[in-house]
């Protein structure tokens, strides 16, 4: 490992034409990234792959958009408009298959970006707050170009790579980005989380997808009993509940006693939480998002969010319209993962409305609109109106009862879509 004194001096060890992993989320490497954007032009035909990052990065110049691609595995808010443009493509991907693309060749990465934790007295440095794909990445990786955090936490499970395969370095200690999302809640996020609490039982094991609604449910479990975590990610909701006792992944079948993650995002507080810490381990997300792996757990409880969900139960999660606006990410693995656990519930939650009152349960989804989770897959739905179970119903039941939970404003332009839809031989 050589150090540099600069993050443009590391980053001349990418070439044109060469695709270059960026390591993502809270360990997303902004001074890095930043200064391989800044030789654009210098290098051209580069080709950046990421599942999200955090932070401003500045791709919106001529430059950048001319010769450097961005090829997204999962669309995070500060590069959408990137994605959506001529400068950006995004590939439909489950998760868990991602580290496949690269350790197959579908996706050979020339150059890894990454940011990690100093080199421990064994010349180990950590993933830290993201192994997810990224170890699949530097594995597979030619060069490895590293900044050097120390206030990035020492996490334990796959989280290692030794000092030796890191080509370059930088050494810049600054702070993690962080996400509060408790923040974004407000009474429809509450009784949603109070909702989806009650369909949890004790003894179950969590998954959670990102955003306000998973962390409300964590704060209705405070009375639950024996609740483990086996997620792609998770957030600081599920710090007090460890302190308090509630989860104790004492009733797991994998790897028991222990939170499985392959990566977290929130505060200072959780990634202190994880620095260090034995009973969290992180893991390579194809291993932590595989069917096969998730449906040996008990009570698999996997709650995850939506845009939109038409009258049969399709899902839409990851576009508005034609609009790229995530990613498919983990939620398809869960919901298929729980369903076959014994006792599991696979659940979608989501406010009734859009923020300016626009019905989120719809006749029809929106032309364009992707769909992640199959009206074969869905299951248990929730609004701030109620639950209700899909599961063996048919396509007019469905309709009715979906509508049960629409936002009463809706429900009769709703009740004459149901109608026309289905009273058609009448």
């Amino acid at each position: 490992m050589i150090l540099c004194k600069s993050p443009a001096e590391a980053v001349q060890h990418v070439k044109s034409g060469q695709r270059v992993f960026v390591h993502g989320s809270a360990a997303t490497p902004s001074s890095l990234l930043a200064a391989l954007l800044d030789r654009a032009g210098e290098v051209t035909g580069v080709e950046l792959v990421a599942i999200s990052t955090l932070g401003a990065i500045d791709w919106n110049r001529p430059s950048v958009r001319k010769h450097i691609f961005l090829n997204s595995l999962f669309v995070s808010a500060n590069v959408r408009q990137w994605v959506d443009g001529h400068g950006g493509d995004y590939v439909p991907v489950f998760l868990s298959e991602i580290p496949a693309l690269f350790r197959k060749g579908h996706l050979p990465v020339d150059v890894a970006i990454l940011q990690v934790s100093p080199p421990d007295a064994h010349g180990y440095c950590s993933l830290g707050t993201s192994v997810d794909a990224a170890l699949a990445a530097a594995v597979q990786a030619k060069t490895i170009i590293a900044q050097i955090n120390p206030r990035m936490p020492r996490t334990l499970g796959d989280s290692h790579l030794h000092k030796s395969r890191i080509t370059v370095a930088i050494e810049e200690e600054r702070e993690l980005p962080e996400v509060r999302y408790g923040a974004d809640s407000d009474a429809a996020t509450e009784k949603i989380g109070r909702f989806v609490a009650d369909l949890v039982d004790d003894g179950s094991t969590l998954q959670m997808g990102i955003g306000a609604i998973p962390d409300a449910v964590l704060r209705f479990l405070g009375n639950h009993k024996g609740l483990g975590i086996h997620t792609e990610m998770f957030s600081d909701g599920v710090v007090p509940l460890v302190e308090k006792g509630v989860i104790t992944n004492e009733h797991k079948a994998i790897e028991r006693g222990k939170i499985v993650t392959a990566f977290v995002l929130g505060t200072r507080t959780l990634y202190d939480f994880v620095d260090d810490n034995p009973v969290v381990s992180f893991r390579d997300v194809s291993w932590v998002n595989d069917t096969l792996v998730i449906r040996k757990n008990p009570k698999v409880a996997a709650i995850n969010s939506a845009i939109q969900i038409d009258l049969t139960g399709q899902v839409c999660a990851d576009s508005i319209g034609t609009l790229q606006y995530s990613g498919i990410g983990g939620q398809m693995d869960f919901m298929r993962g729980a369903s076959l656990s014994p006792g599991g519930k696979p659940i979608i939650a989501l406010p009734s409305t859009t923020k300016k009152g626009i019905s989120r349960i719809v006749p029809l989804l929106n032309p364009g609109a992707g769909v992640v989770t199959t009206r074969g897959h869905v299951q248990y739905v929730a609004t701030e109106h109620g639950v209700v179970n899909l599961y063996g119903r048919g396509l007019q039941e469905r309709a009715r009862l979906l509508i049960g939970i629409a936002a009463p404003e809706h429900r009769e332009a709703l009740e004459r879509a149901y109608h026309e839809r289905f009273d058609r031989g009448d």
